[in-house]
């Protein structure tokens, strides 16, 4: 049997793949790619037991079916320093004996039993479903992927939790330090669902959708979820458990508001957080009418450091300390010109808002404070 198709294509598509497989892996097969050829189409699956991605592609010629599975070692390193080019599969059915023919020359390996590769149930039971724009998901798993958390006694705290309601869909995440809400508008559900989607899939849907993608259908069950997008489908386990209620998290009569230009006040951190203590990472803010000021220092190692930044503040004046590097965790998953800091007392959380939210969006950010010692 023979098949043709783009050496760049399948290039950037195992690449894509790869990053689904363990180093290590339960079953030898997970270390392989399976391909299945069929309808003059070929689909690649690669999976690490929890989670399965698979990519089609369209082959430009073709003349019979088949599956057979290969190291991803053996192919990625045959086909990555292909210029572009067609490159011609020849299968031996009765040896599973491979030859890769090229412009200049031509590989040979031996493909391995499709039938060792693990096949996965179909979602089952009470299945529920939304459509949204591959821009929308990958945005929101970005501004929401840095504040999960790596927790064995709680892991529920170590996804994304996805929330459908009738009024909207909201992606939220939280390590107990930090807390992400995000609020889409554009999608909702009379019937009220949720789901936590663990880190890994997350990655791997913000590294391979573009913002162009079209629409990605979300499917999930009470274990299982199904996103699928334009080329392709990522099936993944789910974190089973309760999220914690995030809006009881969130203050709502924070009356001191901070604006400020958000690049100046993520220089201003980057330059005080080297003086500030290892272990805590203190950043002191010392709040009045038209000034903020940054301060950090590491006692054992007689090290500090003082920033003053014009702001427009209308508040209190007040000192907080927050993690200097947290804050710059949120700041980074911004990017507008300016934020909104909204300030309570020194015990209690603080709020990061855009001064601007994206249209069809509520995007809040919340920093739990770090006790001062006057």
């Amino acid at each position: 049997m023979r098949f043709t198709l783009s050496s760049t294509v399948l290039n950037n598509r195992l690449q894509s793949l790869s990053k689904v497989i363990n180093a290590k892996n339960t079953l030898p097969i997970l270390g392989s790619f399976l391909f299945d050829i069929r309808g003059g189409k070929m689909t690649i699956t690669a999976s690490d037991g929890e989670n399965v991605m698979t990519s089609e592609i369209p082959l430009s010629e073709c003349d019979g079916e088949a599956s057979f599975a290969v190291p991803n070692r053996t192919i990625m390193d045959a086909v990555k320093e292909i210029p572009e080019q067609p490159l011609t599969f020849t299968l031996d059915t009765d040896t599973n004996e491979i030859t890769v023919t090229y412009q200049n020359g031509h590989y040979q390996f031996t493909a391995q039993n499709a039938n060792e590769y693990p096949h996965y149930d179909s979602l089952s039971g009470e299945v529920h479903e939304f459509t949204l724009g591959a821009e929308v998901l990958v945005n929101n798993i970005g501004r929401t992927l840095f504040a999960t958390d790596n927790n064995d006694i709680r892991p529920v705290m170590n996804g994304i939790y996805f929330d459908l309601k009738a009024d909207c869909l909201a992606f939220v995440a939280s390590d107990g330090h930090k807390l992400v809400r995000c609020l889409n508008y554009t999608v909702k559900s009379e019937t009220p669902a949720s789901f936590i989607l663990p880190k890994k899939p997350a990655a791997l849907l913000k590294n391979t959708l573009t913002k162009d993608s079209g629409d990605v259908v979300v499917k999930w069950d009470g274990h299982a979820a199904e996103i699928i997008y334009a080329d392709g489908m990522l099936r993944c386990r789910l974190i089973e458990g309760t999220f914690p209620n995030y809006n009881a998290a969130i203050p709502q009569n924070n009356s001191n508001e901070l604006t400020i230009d958000r690049k100046a006040l993520l220089s201003a951190l980057r330059r005080v957080l080297p003086f500030a203590s290892m272990s805590s990472q203190l950043i002191r803010f010392r709040l009045s009418a038209g000034k903020l000021e940054l301060s950090s220092e590491d006692l054992d190692f007689a090290t500090s450091a003082e920033e003053q930044i014009i702001c427009d503040y209308n508040g209190q004046s007040m000192q907080i300390g927050f993690r200097g590097d947290f804050l710059t965790e949120i700041l980074n998953s911004y990017d507008t010109t300016e934020v909104k800091l909204l300030l309570g007392d020194p015990s209690r959380a603080g709020i990061v808002v855009p001064t601007e939210q994206p249209e069809n969006e509520d995007i809040l950010m919340l920093i739990m404070p770090l006790l001062l010692n006057d």
